[in-house]
């Protein structure tokens, strides 16, 4: 449970990021407590799409894994941006996406500082 709680807490700070770099990304709230929790349900979202779908699209595109060396990771992290982008779209959360190489360069955002919190922050281990 404590793992879940960090990695949702980088996953919201990493978001939370790629929010305040990219124009295109977007997170609307009437006060700050209100964007806080809503990027902390987007941080959940996000997780269970990394969680659930991620591990399919991977088996599913393995060749291209193999064929561009890796980079194709870079489309597969844009892809779970944009569904997560989705999913908020229809539990009407204000949390929005706009195009395809916005979410590229969003997801790498994401990867880079998720994975710095998750160097920083405490973990089970």
């Amino acid at each position: 449970m404590k793992n879940f709680v960090v990695k949702t807490i980088a996953n919201a700070g990493a978001l939370a990021v790629a929010v305040w770099l990219l124009d295109k990304i977007t997170l609307t709230g009437d006060s700050t407590g209100k964007k806080i929790g809503t990027l902390i349900v987007v941080a959940v979202i996000f997780g269970v799409v990394n969680w659930l779908v991620k591990p399919i699209v991977k088996v599913l595109t393995f060749p291209l894994f193999i064929l561009t060396l890796g980079l194709i990771t870079l489309v597969v992290n844009a892809l779970m941006l944009l569904l997560t982008s989705w999913v908020c779209g229809k539990l009407d959360l204000s949390f929005h996406v706009e195009g395809f190489w916005t979410a590229v360069v969003g997801g790498l955002i994401i990867s880079i500082v998720s994975w710095a919190l998750n160097v920083v922050l405490p973990d089970e281990d």
